[in-house]
């Protein structure tokens, strides 16, 4: 009994033996990478390599960017930043090449800012370019409808300008910074502010780096995730003649009013031509009652002895002589009108 195993060294060689297959499994699984790791200077154990496969991180990348790393003698790059940045949903890579270039130009840059970069849903190693080669960008950006900034100067003649402006990433304002449009609307609103305190567009033409000269000192960089190196005035175009067709635009409309103006005129005069007209009709109408009147007072005069019968016919014949005169002028009148 006593050269028989006990319980114990049963479990001790059972707990030895699981130990020893998880490793094999492990470098089975790992080695490679473990090798490839010692062999470029990176010290990582395979427990690591255990516990990035049980976070579901990809072991792959992150060994591939500790050796890019290293490689490149970045010092505060480590396993748990990169473990931590792959988790969170960013790109390891493209993070640790960022690093890489920003510390072969120069450029202060850490781990810390460039994944808070990555995680801001900007691209970490385009910024790092665009720092060490500033790009161009037009004004207006090519992907809008209209491709000039039109704006119109004192003499009323219309201006078309187009910018390129050179500028380059400023890496500490990234995160929180505008962007690319905000750069192309400030620009643009210099350039029609320039135009439009011009009191001539001669002189915009014969200087267009006012508008250029205008833009820079106004700081149009502040707050945004640019730096402005230059301001280029690629092309100016005379465009239409805006002050001769507003004033031709308003003469129009002063005729149209003077035109209304006019037939509310007209139309008051016909209504008071028309007044008129009822006012003599009406007037005719008491005469013609005034008149039929007459014959019965001529009644009552006969009756009651005032007026006699030769009285009465020197009435008549001066009615006839009155009427006698009256036709007369008439044709008198008329002949008048003929020979005219």
């Amino acid at each position: 009994m006593g050269n028989l195993p006990t319980p114990v060294f049963i479990a001790l060689l059972f707990v030895v033996g699981v130990l020893l297959l998880v490793l094999f499994i492990a470098f089975i699984t790992f080695g490679r990478l473990y090798i490839q790791a010692l062999s470029s200077g990176v010290r990582i154990s395979v427990f690591a390599f255990i516990g990035m496969w049980l976070r579901k991180v990809n072991p792959r990348i992150i060994v591939d960017c500790l050796i890019m790393a290293n490689k490149a003698g970045l010092n505060d790059v480590h396993s748990n930043k990169l473990e931590a940045h792959f988790m969170a949903r960013g790109n390891v890579q493209r993070v640790t090449q960022a690093l890489v270039a920003a510390s072969k130009a120069h450029i202060n840059l850490n781990f810390d800012q460039a994944a808070a970069i990555d995680l801001a849903g900007r691209d970490v190693l385009d910024a790092v370019r665009t720092s060490v080669q500033p790009k161009v960008i037009d004004a207006p950006s090519k992907d809008q409808a209209r491709t000039t900034v039109d704006a119109v100067a004192g003499d009323g003649i219309q201006l078309r300008a187009r910018a390129r402006v050179t500028v380059r990433t400023n890496l500490a304002r990234l995160v929180g910074g505008a962007t690319e449009e905000t750069i192309i609307a400030r620009v643009g609103e210099g350039i029609v502010t320039t135009i439009g305190s011009a009191s001539n567009h001669k002189e915009v033409l014969a200087n267009p780096d006012l508008m250029s000269k205008t833009v820079l000192d106004k700081g149009l960089d502040s707050g945004t995730a640019f730096e402005i190196l230059s301001i280029d005035i690629a092309d100016v175009d005379v465009g239409e003649n805006i002050g001769a067709k507003l004033q031709a635009e308003q003469a129009e409309a002063d005729k149209r009013v003077a035109q209304a103006l006019a037939e509310k005129r007209r139309a008051l005069a016909v209504a008071k031509e028309q007044e008129e007209v009822a006012a003599i009709a009406a007037n005719k109408a008491v005469l013609v009652l005034a008149e039929a009147e007459v014959p019965k007072a001529i009644a009552d005069a006969f009756r009651s002895g005032n007026l006699g019968v030769m009285d009465y016919y020197r009435l008549k014949n001066l009615q006839a002589d009155t009427s006698m005169r009256e036709s007369l002028g008439h044709d008198e009148e008329s002949g008048s009108d003929e020979q005219a």
